[in-house]
């Protein structure tokens, strides 16, 4: 046992738990902290916004399954950490924050830089704490991390007021952790839903898979192809979900949804039996609810009980991770398989044909030009260069769709994206958290023009670090997303939407100290993207690209997936087909 300070234990506890980085920025009531990394082997990395802080602890979080790390101090440092917060709340990512408060004798006198940092966090966290004795410090950072990473994972908070980290007691690595009391995860799947399930299943002429981001946060992703190889059925994922199965798996369809594939939501459609893993039946998935999968009974899996039934009834539901749900159904199913007759597998193998019939006639297309650049052409030359390998992170809005439309993941944990929540300006900080944690990997950052002027000043980060990230900008100087339903229904009223005043690519980057350029022509790019990756350091490519594109297919609001619009009328340009 030793005598610490209530920071010191603060940075023990966090190395005990296994941290490796802390991404963070100080301020007047966490400077005893500071004080404490001056001379600590425990990684902090310096961000220029606290949002971004978040944003990057998700990175690390998301490359690894690994509880990502931030930190900041009282009053605005907390209320800034808000937005990546409820960012990882929405899409069950493990992040533990950690916020600096006021002294006790301080709280609720309208101190400087005081916010009630616990009470705005409670809907934003998936628990959060206020330590107020430093005998619970300890203790609580563990809890913290256990439940972070535990059951469906997310963000907790933990706020500690600056009497505790300035006071001392006694703290020795070695003690013993309380369990938590009242927080108890079933280990193992029932074996009787099993069974249940495992009926159900076998009962399927026509069986659709929709798997989402619960099999990457589960690690299941051998189990899902395992299973849909049993049950020779299709499978189709959500945004979160890409990488799950390797996108040149033959039973993989595509993304589903708004801007899924044809192939995908008619899928969905036609299917008699839906088996949802780790899903959300959310409204860009799902359209119009009443008519997605119509005819289809429905099993739903998923950790998190309250998600069942939710949105949409299931036949039946199976409550439980997913990696030890699909293990035991792969089990039972390879067992039972002989009760399958032979006449189900000839229905079976026709169904999933004409899935693959469909996904070979309705391609992605695109106009091709030789004037512009298309933002699918440059998609598609970011998917040769990265092979299905490389880290992609993305902001939000039509550059986010057509990286999840024509990027291959031949691995989960590859694609990072801002799914739930939405948030712009998420792409940067992300790829910056996600190097940290991989190194040895290639890391790309595509950006929109206007989520990339959200976290430009990260631009300090990665050169300070000197962090290889590859920054790919997406311009077409407009928010795209909200241009396109501006101008697809709303008359072309472009209301502001215009942002391009965007800076000289290459200036800025210097301006940092990193390399950069910018491209225009469709002949210079494969020049252009040679460059920015054999450049041994970070890079920053401005792309500019065709300003009024739209992505395709679209399901329009309130529409049903089946309702698809697939295409513009055809113009000029001929329509090129997707690989």
């Amino acid at each position: 046992m030793a005598m610490l300070s209530g920071a010191q234990i603060l940075i023990e506890s966090l190395v005990r738990e296994g941290a490796e980085a802390v991404f963070g920025y100080p301020g007047g009531v966490t400077l005893p902290i500071y004080d404490v990394l001056y001379s600590h082997p425990l990684r902090h990395v310096l961000v220029r916004h606290e949002q971004n802080a978040a944003f990057a602890a998700q990175g690390y979080a998301r490359a690894t399954g690994k509880a990502g790390v931030c930190m900041a101090t009282s009053g605005p440092g907390a209320t800034n950490l808000t937005t990546g917060l409820v960012d990882a709340l929405m899409d069950s990512i493990p992040v533990v924050a950690v916020t600096g408060q006021v002294p006790q004798a301080l709280i609720g006198r309208d101190a400087f830089q005081e916010a009630d940092t616990f009470g705005i966090s409670r809907s934003a966290t998936k628990h959060n704490y206020l330590v107020k004795d430093i005998s619970e410090l300890s203790q609580t950072v563990h809890e913290a991390f256990h439940i972070a990473v535990s059951g469906r994972p997310g963000p907790v908070l933990v706020d500690i007021t600056k009497d505790v980290l300035l006071s001392k007691a006694d703290y020795s690595d070695e003690q013993a952790m309380e369990p938590l009391r009242g927080y108890r995860l079933a280990a193992e799947p029932d074996a009787d839903a099993i069974e249940r399930a495992v009926e159900f299943l076998w009962r399927a002429e026509r069986p659709y898979i929709y798997a989402g981001g619960g099999v990457i946060s589960s690690s299941a992703s051998a189990e899902l192809v395992r299973f849909s190889e049993l049950l020779e059925a299709p499978l189709a994922h959500t945004v979160m979900g890409l990488g799950a199965m390797p996108t040149g798996h033959p039973n993989f369809i595509s993304m589903l949804g708004m801007h899924g594939s044809y192939a995908a939501n008619m899928g969905v459609t036609e299917c008699d039996t839906l088996i949802g893993l780790g899903v959300r039946f959310d409204d860009r998935v799902t359209g119009r609810l009443d008519k997605f999968a119509p005819g289809a009974k429905v099993l739903h899996v998923d950790i998190d009980p309250a998600e069942i039934n939710k949105n949409r009834r299931a036949d039946l539901g199976l409550v439980g991770d997913a990696k030890p749900v699909l293990r035991a159904l792969n089990e039972r199913l390879a067992e039972t398989r002989a009760t399958l007759g032979r006449e189900r597998r000839v229905e079976r193998l026709a169904w999933m044909e004409h899935v693959r019939a469909m996904k070979r006639d309705h391609p992605y297309v695109y106009e091709e030009s030789t004037e512009e650049i298309k933002p699918q052409a440059l998609m598609r030359k970011l998917d040769q260069i990265s092979g299905g390998e490389a880290i992609v992170t993305v902001d939000v809005g039509q550059h986010q769709m057509w990286a999840a439309q024509h990027l291959r993941f031949n691995h989960p944990r590859l694609w990072q994206s801002s799914s739930g929540l939405g948030s712009m300006g998420f792409g940067l900080p992300a790829a910056m958290g996600a190097k940290f944690a991989c190194a040895d990997k290639t890391v790309i950052a595509i950006v929109g023009d206007g989520g990339f002027m959200m976290s430009l000043p990260e631009l300090g980060t990665i050169a300070a670090n000197r962090l290889p990230v590859k920054i790919i900008v997406m311009n077409n100087n407009t928010l795209g997303m909200v241009r396109q339903w501006q101008q697809l229904f709303y008359g072309k009223r472009y209301s502001e939407v215009d942002v391009a005043s965007f800076p000289d690519a290459s200036l800025l980057a210097a301006a940092f100290g990193i390399a950069g350029g910018s491209v225009a022509d469709p002949a210079d790019l494969d020049d252009a993207l040679a460059h920015a990756f054999d450049e041994p350091g970070p890079y920053l490519l401005n792309v500019q690209v065709t300003p009024e594109e739209c992505v395709y297919p679209m399901v329009p609001a309130g529409g049903a997936v089946s309702e698809m619009i697939l295409r513009p009328e055809p113009e000029a340009a001929e329509a090129v087909a997707g690989d």
